[in-house]
């Protein structure tokens, strides 16, 4: 599903190119999950977004079901962030005008992908289904976590990306949302990369990697 290799990134400084990512490999497969964890300017968020196409690496090459990452365009990227990645963010990015069922739905019609009985299912799943005509502002953060996890998934994306999933959440809520999403991916078949300052989620996942200095820690 997933294979990094040697992957490299450079933020300019006043004093020349500054190293954020010095030679990153890893490989995912289909239904595994994986934490990642580091300190913060370890690099953690920067190869999420390199993963799933936010951004372009400066050496090294990212395989994702089997499509070269790094060839493709800015098109291409998004293309692919539509059909194969779902991304989950720790700021929920609801968009605020559309209601609860509109948010869920959203992702899986812009990629052509929308299945209206799976929509039901899922907000249902996720306890939301009173709540299809709220709008983002008037849910928790909890809900509001919900909904982005069941945007995500509606599109039955191949990977899902997640950037501290429950960093905005009280422990309890967290381990919640969290519960959720694990079987809901495992469900789906997708393979799950999330980036935590969490010991009690990466605990949960399948395996863990721990970044330092823009290397994977030994």
């Amino acid at each position: 599903m997933l294979d990094v290799r040697d992957l490299r990134k450079f933020y300019p400084g006043e004093a020349g190119p500054v190293p954020v990512l010095r030679g990153i490999d890893l490989s995912l497969g289909p239904g595994e999950t994986l934490a990642l964890t580091g300190e913060s300017g370890s690099g953690k968020s920067t190869l999420l977004h390199l993963i799933g196409g936010l951004d372009h690496p400066d050496g090294g090459s990212i395989e994702l079901d089997g499509i070269d990452v790094t060839a493709l365009d800015d098109a291409g990227r998004a293309a692919l962030r539509r059909r194969t990645v779902g991304v989950i963010f720790q700021q929920f990015n609801l968009i605020p005008s559309l209601d609860v069922a509109r948010n869920i739905a959203f992702q899986a019609k812009l990629a052509g992908q929308h299945d209206a009985d799976w929509t039901t299912e899922l907000a249902a799943r996720l306890g939301l289904s009173d709540h299809l005509h709220k709008y983002p502002e008037q849910l928790s953060g909890g809900q509001q976590q919900r909904v982005a996890i069941g945007r995500t998934l509606a599109a039955r994306p191949r990977l899902v990306l997640a950037d501290e999933p429950t960093g905005n959440l009280d422990e309890e809520t967290g381990a919640a949302v969290l519960g959720l999403m694990l079987r809901l991916v495992e469900e789906t078949g997708a393979a799950l990369l999330t980036v935590t300052h969490s010991d009690r989620l990466a605990a949960r996942m399948g395996r863990r990697l721990h970044l330092r200095h823009g290397r994977i820690a030994r």
